[in-house]
Formats: structure tokens, sequence, C-alpha cells
């Protein structure tokens, strides 16, 4: 029995030892342990070999289908890439790179099934019609003369007078996207049957899915501008000549007008043109679907026009720059920081309780100064001040709150000479900011220009006063008591120290380009505030009412209280809309754009003029009347790049929640302290009358020539 178990399983186990070993079989042996031309094989045994065709041909099928299935799974990376950049596009969210190697993986080509492409295309507003002004100057060709201003030329063909047309979003959807609706069973019944067949797909049927980016965007820009998008030289201008237009702008005094040049130059030309002043050239555009073009071609690093009279500041001064006066990766870098100090909620709740403090002392001041320097009877006493230099020293005091951590007393009977040289410095700066962005500040240091002088010197006391202020934060933040242990806000700058991501020099260059920008960007819009609600008391009215019934029911919560009254942040967007601080919002596209139907090429300086924007017909209704109710629905469609005082994007201004909320909360408290403001005609100043528990704001008359006299200067500083 046990030689007839070895001899059965002796075969097998030998066959197995080859076949581990890789050994060759005896020869005369078969795998099977059976003779060559034994009868055991007979006519129907098989070769174990297997035969070199079949298997050069199963390979080359299974090659065959990792090829379609890799071909497959690369064209549905590709539409879901091209479904998220579309909604990243839409919501203003940073590019993905992934998306990007993923479409280039499918040959740059995008092909959407028929229910991803309804998700896309419904999407489309309709063409709006509504813009009178381009309508206005359809027909308009205008190339203005060096002196005269009158047209140098007249259209040679009907092609150069045909209407200028605005792109659509439509256009731009198709143009951006490329989407080609089929019919998504076919697409799902094709893969299936070449994944059973294990044949490639027929190149045929390939090109008939895509459709190429650059070609049906060229189309739908032709389609829409009537048969080919004009070039950059057809813009028109005010003048070819920038230093020649430089020296009329300094004969007729424009530079303390320049929101009224733009506004007329676009009155003349149309909702586009080229402007040459000095060694600086600009295309200057007004409507939101130009601004919104632009917001899309910013790039991931936005550009703005660079004030070469700050930057040589820094230079000669051999001072650190801030985020306004950087770019590139380095300017990103140090934003993310700020932004988590200023921009985010968290930190807007820490800073908030800072500004309301400042605020209703603001108002407490205010009443006991009509209580104890007033005239007339008890309770109805009555005052004349000027406001603006009370409305400079609360900017100043919220700004070292919020900034520094620290109060400096500016509310008090006698302020400091300290804060009073601040805000002459302040204002000195802004004004000989214009002048100087149209002329080599470096040439003007050499000469020792008056002008380049004064710049030079005002900047010297701001960076004074914000080192002095830097240094006292920095010996609280060294000391256990006073410091941020204690459970206070340190402020921004003690938070940016703690932190200790960014070195003290970029720290001290930030916070005195925030305080630089922080004080005369908030004052001015008050005052204007203030004089508006004068002459709209039904709006006056509506805000108050509002604002009692939102702080009963917030409890006193100063937070909960601004976002129960919605009109208080419409009130300060209506009157930066009617008064922007900053004239222009600039940028650099990084690629080439299509702007009223004219090609701009990349790395041009494009500017958003807000001054005519914000009173322009063709993009608000009834532009002229103040109605802060207006704002209650810029969610709607199309009513996006219409409020621009504060920038757009990743590089909008960097203060923006401080000063926002720094002027909010100063009208809530004027509002809760039932100071009301009406015009009635006096001889000078505004008069707070006090008539038993309410201040009536009393304006005279003139208060409107006074006002639009300082505009003129307002409108000429540069909002950070």
């Amino acid at each position: 029995m046990e030689s007839a178990l070895k001899k059965s399983l002796l075969a097998p186990i030998k066959t197995l030892k080859f076949c581990v070993s890789g050994e060759k079989l005896p020869s005369g042996r078969t795998r099977h342990g059976a003779w060559r031309g034994s009868k055991r094989q007979g006519s129907k045994g098989r070769s174990c070999v297997p035969d070199p065709r079949l298997l050069r041909s199963y390979q080359a099928e299974l090659e065959r289908e990792r090829k379609l299935r890799e071909a497959v799974n690369a064209q549905k990376n590709a539409e879901r890439a091209a479904m998220r950049a579309h909604f990243r596009r839409k919501y203003q969210l940073t590019k993905n790179a992934k998306d990007a190697e993923q479409l280039r993986a499918a040959g740059g080509k995008v092909c959407l099934p028929r229910d991803l492409a309804k998700m896309v295309s419904h999407e489309a507003p309709a063409k709006d019609d509504s813009f009178r002004l381009r309508s206005a100057f359809q027909s308009l060709s205008l190339s203005t003369g060096i002196f005269t201003g009158k047209p140098s030329r007249v259209p040679s063909s009907a092609n150069e007078t045909q209407p200028c047309r605005v792109i659509g979003q439509e256009d731009r959807q198709e143009a951006l996207l490329c989407v080609k609706a089929v019919q998504s069973d076919q697409i799902e019944s094709e893969r299936s049957s070449m994944l059973s067949s294990r044949l490639r797909p027929p190149p045929s049927s390939v090109r008939s899915l895509c459709v190429c980016e650059d070609a049906v965007t060229e189309r739908a820009l032709q389609r829409r501008s009537g048969g080919r998008v004009r070039g950059f030289q057809e813009i028109p201008h005010t003048g070819s000549s920038g230093w020649i237009n430089l020296l009329r702008f300094w004969k007729d005094g424009r530079f303390s007008l320049l929101h009224k040049h733009m506004e007329n130059t676009f009155r003349r030309l149309g909702p586009i043109y080229r402007e040459y002043l000095g060694s600086q050239s600009s295309v200057n555009i007004m409507l939101p679907t130009d601004i919104g073009e632009l917001f899309r071609s910013e790039g991931l690093h936005p550009r703005r026009m660079t004030l070469q009279p700050w930057a040589t500041h820094r230079e000669t001064r051999r001072h650190s720059k801030g985020v306004f006066l950087k770019n590139g990766t380095e300017w990103r870098s140090d934003r993310l920081l700020l932004n988590r100090e200023v921009m985010v909620t968290s930190a807007v709740h820490r800073f908030l309780p800072l500004l309301d403090d400042v605020a209703q002392d603001f108002c407490r001041s205010l009443r006991h100064r009509v209580q104890t320097e007033g005239v007339g009877e008890t309770g109805q006493r009555s005052m004349t001040l000027d406001p603006s230099p009370d409305l400079f020293r609360f900017a100043l005091e919220a700004s070292c709150h919020v900034l520094y951590g620290e109060r400096i007393g500016l509310f008090s009977s006698s302020p400091s000479e300290e804060s009073e040289r601040f805000i002459w410095a302040v204002e000195r700066m802004l004004a000989t900011t214009p002048p100087l962005l149209y002329l080599p500040p470096r040439l003007l240091l050499r000469l020792h220009a008056p002008l380049w002088t004064q710049h030079a010197t005002a900047w010297d006391h701001i960076f004074s006063h914000a080192e002095a202020r830097i240094q006292r934060g920095y010996q609280r933040l060294q000391t256990p008591v006073g410091g941020a242990s204690d459970g206070r806000f340190p402020g921004v700058l003690g938070q940016l120290m703690e932190a200790g991501q960014l070195s003290l020099e970029l720290i001290k260059a930030n916070i005195t380009e925030l305080m630089a920008g922080g004080v005369d960007t908030t004052a001015v819009p008050l005052q204007f505030a203030l004089f508006e609600l004068a002459r709209n008391p039904g709006v006056q009215e509506r805000v108050r009412a509002q604002v009692l019934a939102s702080w009963e029911q917030a409890s006193g919560n100063p937070q909960k209280a601004l976002q129960g009254a919605p009109l208080l942040k419409g009130t300060v967007k209506e009157t930066l809309r009617l008064y922007p601080v900053g004239i222009t919002v600039q940028r650099y596209p990084v690629r080439d754009i299509v702007l009223q139907n004219y090609h701009v090429p990349a790395g041009t300086l494009v500017q958003v003029c807000l001054y005519p924007l914000g009173r322009s017909a063709e993009v608000f209704e009834g532009p002229e009347r103040f109605e802060p109710s207006r704002w209650g629905s810029e969610s709607a469609a199309g009513a996006g790049f219409r409020s621009l005082a504060f920038g757009f994007g990743s590089r909008q201004c960097v203060g923006r929640r401080i000063a926002e909320n720094e002027m909010q909360l100063l009208l809530l408290h004027v509002a809760l302290q039932k100071i009301s403001v009406s015009p009635e005609v006096l001889s000078s100043g505004w008069r707070l009358l006090q008539q038993q528990d309410t201040l009536s704001l009393f304006l005279f008359q003139r208060i409107r020539v006074v006002l639009l006299s300082q505009s003129d200067s307002f409108c000429t500083k540069i909002r950070l």
C-alpha cells in the first residue's frame, strides 16, 4: 500500500518541483509525467505550450482595454474639472491647478453631457438692453486732438462706424467653457459598445463630441461684435501726448477735479476711453459688465497701479513696504496673515467692542458740549460748530484703539499736539500724492522740489507717530500687567506680535499704512452721510426707527444690532456711491480681454472710475436720489460690481471691515442718542439744538457749498 502511494504521488511532486525551479523536465517526458509517444497521450492529447500569436493578440487586447478605460476616465475627469472651474469663476473662488491638469490631459477639449450642460447654460442671464448710454454713443467715433479736443479723422468705411456692442454673459459662458450639449445616453451606449468590442473609438467620433476652445471663443466674439473685435488703438482717447495732457491738467487745475474730468470724458467719448498723463497710460471704464470681466482676469496675484511717490519714500528712508505696495507671492503671503486679524468674522468680533466704546464716547461728548457750551434756555440749548475736526478725531481715536489697543484721549477739551500733527500729515500726504503720480519722483528728489519735500515730510510724521505707538505697544506686551494675558484684546498690533509670523519691520510698515488710510477715509464719508440724512428727513426717520427696533431686540449687543439694521449699511454704501473716497480701482489683467468690444492686451493698466459709476443712470435708477434701501436687493441678478468703494476681490481694502463697522456704529449711536439732522438757514456752521431729550442737528443752506468745495479735494485722495 505504501509503495503504491509513493508511485502515485512521485510524478506530480517532480512536475511541481520542475515548475517551481524552472528546470526542464527529463527528455522524453511531458509535464504530466507521460513519455512522448506514449499511448496515454493519444490522438486527443494537447500540448501545454501556448501559441505565441494567441498570446500577443491577448496582450494587445488588454492594452486596448486599458487605453480605452484611461480615455473614458480622462473624459469624465475633464467634465468634472470643467464644472468645478465654472462654479469657481461664478463664485469668485481661487483656481485649482488640478482642474487645469485634468483639462490638459483631455487634450484641452471639454464636452459635457446634456444634463451637465443645462446646469451651465440656464444660468446665463438674458441680454440686457437697458444701457441707454451705449445706444447714445453707438454711432460715435471720436479721436480728440491734442489741444482742441475735436475729431481729427473721419471713418473711411462703414465698418468703422459700426455700433460698439457689449459682449453679454451668455457669450462669455460659451467662449470660456466651450460647451456642446450631447445626448448622455448615446455617449454611454457608445462607451459600452467600445468596451465590449474592445475597439478604439474612431477619431471622427471624438472630433464630433469636442470643440476647439479658441475657435468657439473667436466665433462667439465675432458674432456678438458684428463681425470683428476692434483693436486697442481704436479705443477713444483724450490725446496721444501724455506730457502735453499733463501740462493741460496743471493749467486747468484738474488735479483737484479728477472725478469731474472723468465724468465729463465718459459723457464725451463713451463708456471706455484711453488716457495718457505724463509717464502713465490707462484704459478707463465705468460699467459693471466691464468691471466683472476685469475682475475675472486679475489672476491669483492681482496688481494695481504702484503709487511711485510712496514707494520712493520707503526706498529712500529704508522702510519696509506693506501689502499696499507689494505684488506677487510676497504680497499674498503677507495679505493672508493680515486677513486673519482684520478681515475674517472672528477678527471683527474681537475689535467691534473697541469701536463701539469710541462711538459711544463720541456721542456722549457731543451731548456734553451742547449742555455746557451751548446757548439758550434749559432744555432748548443750541450750539454752532464745525463737525469736521471732531469727526477726524473720532476716526483717529477709533483707529488707534483697534490697531494699537489703547485710547489716546482725543475727546478731551484740549487734544494732544501729536494727534493734531498726525491728522495734518495725513491730509498733506494725500493732497500731494495725485500730482506726483505722473512725475518722476527720483528727479524731484534730486531737485529738492517743494512738492516732493512736503510729501516726504508728511510721511516722516506719519511713520514717527506709528513708531512711537508701536514701541509703547511692544513694551505693554512685555509686561505681565496690561498685556494680552488679562483677557483684553491687545489690538491688531499685539495680535501680529504674538503670532510672530511677520517681522517687526513688516508689522510696522503695515500698521503705518492702515493708520494712514484709516482716518481720512472714514471721517469724510461720515460728513457726507450726515449731510445726506439732513437733506432727506424721510430716510433719516426710517433709519432711526429701524435702529431703535434692532437695538431693543438685540438687548444692547452692537453686533446683533448692526445685523438687524441693514439700512445702516445701506446708508454707508449709498454715501460712498455718491462721494467715493478713492476715485479709481486699478488692475492689470493677466490675459487679453475684450471690453466694450475693444481688445485690451494683458498687462494694460485698467482703471474703474467710481464717481461716474455711482452717478450713472445706466447703472442706477435715479442716481441723484439718496436711497439706502436700494442696497437691500443687491443679491439680485445684475447687481454685482456696483459698490466698489473698498475695491473688489482678494486685493480689496485690507481695512474694509474696520472702516465699515466704524461708520455704522457711529451712525447707530447718533440714532440712539436721538440726534436728528434737518436743514435750516443759519449764518455759519452746524447748529445743535437740544430740546428735552432730543438733540436736533440743524444744517444751514450754505453747508452744501462747504461740503461740495471739500469734495473737490477728497475725491483726489487715495484709498488703501
